[in-house]
């Protein structure tokens, strides 16, 4: 049986392979994904921000640094072992952790100007209910960007390494599917680029962004790295507004 998200990282063993990973030079996280999140995310100056599924947080620290004075910063985690990281990431900062799955967390209402969420929100069943109460914790006017595996990885998932082709199978059947990743087997969320566009308007977002993981050449040193990842979409990206 898979671990449900934020589970998957308090398997110590899975959490220090996970935090390896993330440092090597051409991840698909700083590579691929990251620009494209802060490209959508833009100046925060000045924002009250809600992070969901916040990791260790260091992408907290990037942004109030960004935005300076009158920048706020609060993140979620259900991992034990990354709340932990997290509040070793904001020592000094106009930062707040708080540890909880972020379907059940108490959303304040009309407390944030961002909410933002970085490959986290394909561990939920049910974002119909999460984008309702992302939707009512936004002041009027503010912005949810996210960004999830496309699904075309989340319909195709197989054992870890590096792969070579993608059957992409069963799109239109959507639920938890299980990954073998780093070593442990994790559940993720299979929903078409659809059901994320209709969930976010039901919740009562305009849909502004939605944007795919196409490779820039300058975030790569290795050219074979960067062909490979011409090949397949590896994440979306939905921005929305209140």
């Amino acid at each position: 049986m898979g671990y449900r998200g934020p589970e998957f990282y308090d398997n110590e063993e899975n959490f220090e392979k996970y935090m390896e990973r993330r440092q090597w030079q051409e991840n698909a996280n700083d590579t691929l994904e990251k620009p494209v999140m802060l490209e959508l995310i833009g100046d925060v100056a000045g924002k009250s921000i809600l992070d969901l599924g916040c990791g260790d947080a260091r992408f907290g620290v990037e942004l109030l640094r960004s935005g300076q004075e009158g920048t706020t910063y609060t993140g979620v985690e259900g991992s034990l072992n990354m709340v932990r990281a997290a509040n070793e990431s904001v020592k000094g900062t106009n930062a707040q952790i708080e540890q909880a799955f972020m379907e059940d967390w108490t959303y304040p209402v009309g407390t944030y100007d961002l909410v933002i969420s970085r490959l986290a929100v394909h561990y939920i069943e049910d974002v119909e209910s999460l984008f309702h109460k992302i939707y009512n914790t936004l002041n009027e006017n503010g912005t949810f960007i996210f960004s999830v595996e496309h699904p075309v990885i989340t319909s195709t998932l197989q054992p870890s390494g590096t792969r070579t082709d993608w059957v992409v199978d069963q799109y239109f059947v959507e639920g938890y599917r299980e990954q073998q990743w780093l070593g442990g087997c994790v559940k993720k969320m299979h929903r078409s680029i659809e059901s994320y566009f209709m969930a976010l308007q039901r919740a009562g977002f305009r849909v502004e962004h939605l944007r795919e993981s196409a490779p820039q050449r300058a975030y790569f040193v290795n050219e074979e790295t960067y062909l490979r990842r011409q090949r397949i979409p590896l994440f979306l990206f939905l921005g929305v507004r209140k």
